[in-house]
């Protein structure tokens, strides 16, 4: 008889898991966004985590990442599930699912959605094969008014702020902008114009004005367009600047008009979160007028953390219906596990949500300890009863290992007090189960 082999434990690279002190944290930080999302009246929807593959494959873009699904014994003459695959974000979930749903939902439709997605990207900092992604879109109906776009740039700045990520800059501007700069300029092939310009935070002005060079453009032009893509103000003030460069068209008079209007309704966040910054093109064309970026000032090159923008149809390949919208994500894997390398998510000393520990003086006492803790978990305590009557030192080390706060003992004999100690300050004291509160009486 031979042993059986013996796997070494190991996680698919690309597919991250965390100790239960990391979790913890990552789920305080879905807890935010989702609060904040639904603050603003958006609802929740969940689509399955695998959609027909011909739908995927229709973005074409990202045809080599996506991940078939197949079953290991299906029957050899059985095609049906090779036409399943995991989605690799969550657009295309959304317009199968408000064209499906279209009778029975109330436009503009506000819908969040937070769940995994799948990409077959090699795995690098900051790049997973499977990770969160937190999104937010206002669908309509022909319309969708746009003081919606400046409502989801509020929405995510309240977001990353509650956070606590540091210093960070959400950047807009609108496509019709550099679109109809292009026109003015007689520029018919916009995409090495786009390409270029949006390189120019990360290669500057000089390597931006080589790539429009390789693009054959006049260098009075070129100049223009350098110009243009500098243009970065914290109000409506970029319109001078824009109108300054002497160009017209009326894609362009278009696209200042919608970015001056997101702009003076964003006069209410403090300043310096929210600029309007020309060079942000994006690089979907999906993208027809606004467009976010997000970047994290103490690290300008590790990318967006928070993007999106606005479209001119989201689901017209299943319905006969003109459904604009506007939307922005959040990558939250990807920003999650930046702060976890930099040591910036906080307290990780807690590996469990108990907030008190019931300590079991003997096996014998575990009904009444177990009353105990049913009282103050009833008045919305997370409450743990210790496993076996052991000494109460091993107790308190247990508490002391998994960063349990508090540590309650039930009363020894008749007549005794109940007690609870603080575990961070190690003051004891009398407590009434019935009573006490964390932070009142601790």
């Amino acid at each position: 008889m031979t042993d059986p082999k013996i796997y070494k434990p190991r996680a698919v690279t690309g597919f991250p898991e965390w100790l239960p002190e990391v979790r913890r944290i990552e789920q305080q930080w879905m807890d935010h966004i989702r609060k904040v999302f639904e603050s603003y009246g958006f609802c929740s929807i969940e689509t399955p985590s695998i959609e027909e593959l011909d739908v995927l494959r229709a973005k074409g873009e990202v045809d080599k990442e996506i991940y078939v699904l197949e079953r290991l014994h299906k029957d050899d003459n059985d095609k049906s599930d090779a036409r399943l695959a995991l989605h690799f974000d969550q657009t295309v979930p959304l317009a199968r699912y408000v064209a499906q749903h279209f009778n029975e939902l109330d436009f503009p439709f506000k819908r969040y959605q937070m769940q995994r997605v799948w990409r077959g990207e090699r795995p690098q900092a900051g790049r997973f094969r499977e990770f969160y992604q937190c999104d937010i879109d206002v669908i309509g109906v022909d319309n969708v008014p746009l003081h919606f776009d400046s409502e989801l740039a509020a929405i995510m700045v309240d977001i990353l702020r509650g956070l606590d990520i540091g210093p960070f800059q959400m950047q807009i501007s609108n496509r019709k902008i550099l679109i109809g700069l292009c026109e003015g300029l007689g520029i018919s092939n916009i995409a090495p114009v786009t390409r270029a310009i949006d390189k120019i935070e990360k290669i500057g002005a000089e390597g931006t004005r080589q790539l429009l060079s390789e693009a054959h453009l006049p260098a009075q032009i070129i100049e223009t367009l350098i110009s243009f893509a500098q243009i970065k103000t914290e109000n409506e003030s970029f319109v001078e600047k824009v109108l300054a460069l002497g160009v017209s068209s009326p894609t362009l008079a278009e696209g200042i008009a919608e970015l001056a209007s997101v702009m003076a309704r964003l006069t209410h966040i403090e300043r310096g979160y929210v600029v309007a910054d020309l060079s942000i093109v994006r690089g979907l064309d999906y993208y027809t007028g606004t467009v976010y970026e997000t970047k994290l000032l103490e690290n300008r090159d590790f990318g967006s953390i928070c993007s999106g923008g606005r479209y001119d149809d989201l689901a017209g390949s299943y319905i006969n219906k003109h459904l604009p919208g506007v939307g922005i994500s959040i990558g939250l894997s990807r920003l999650f596990d930046y702060m976890r390398i930099n040591g910036k998510l906080g307290d990780l000393t807690r590996k469990s949500p108990t907030d008190i520990l019931v300590c079991l003086p003997s096996d014998e006492n575990r009904n009444a300890a177990a009353e105990v803790a049913k009282i103050l978990r009833d008045r919305g305590l997370n409450v743990e009863l210790y496993h076996s009557g052991q000494k109460i030192k091993k107790q308190m080390e247990y508490a002391v290992r998994k960063g349990i706060p508090f540590v309650w003992f039930p009363p020894f004999d008749v007549g005794q007090p109940h007690e609870v100690k603080n575990m961070k300050t190690g003051t004891q004291s009398t407590a009434d189960p019935k009573t006490w509160m964390i932070g009142k009486n601790s």
